[in-house]
């Protein structure tokens, strides 16, 4: 299983999760087999371009948003911008929201001092 397989099947599970779909209904909308999803989850399996098109049609995403930001060479611990970009695309659009206003007020509140 490599690194690379993991991150994109997390991400799969986080997009799945997150419309609301078991694996079993993913794998209905893509014409796949459950156990196929579960598989592309866990970073059992490479996918296909094309299975890689059904699954992120099935989640109503863009190939692009799935592969966004993939990197082979392990993520540096000490970068906090990328770290806080992983955070926020694991949230929900209103998670994403609630973090940014919270960003924007520590800003504010650091500007009165």
């Amino acid at each position: 299983m490599s690194e690379l397989s993991s991150i994109v099947g997390q991400r799969i599970r986080t997009y799945r999760i997150r419309r609301g779909l078991s694996q079993e209904a993913l794998a209905r909308l893509c014409d796949r087999h459950p156990t196929y999803i579960g598989q592309l989850e866990r970073g059992e399996k490479n996918p296909t371009l094309e299975s890689l098109e059904r699954v992120c049609e099935a989640l109503k995403i863009p190939m692009s948003q799935l592969l966004e930001k993939v990197e082979k060479e392990p993520i540096r611990t000490d970068d906090i911008a990328l770290q806080c970009y992983d955070i926020m695309c694991s949230k929900t659009q209103d998670e994403q929201k609630d973090l940014m206003d919270l960003i924007l007020a520590i800003e504010r509140y650091k500007d009165v001092e």
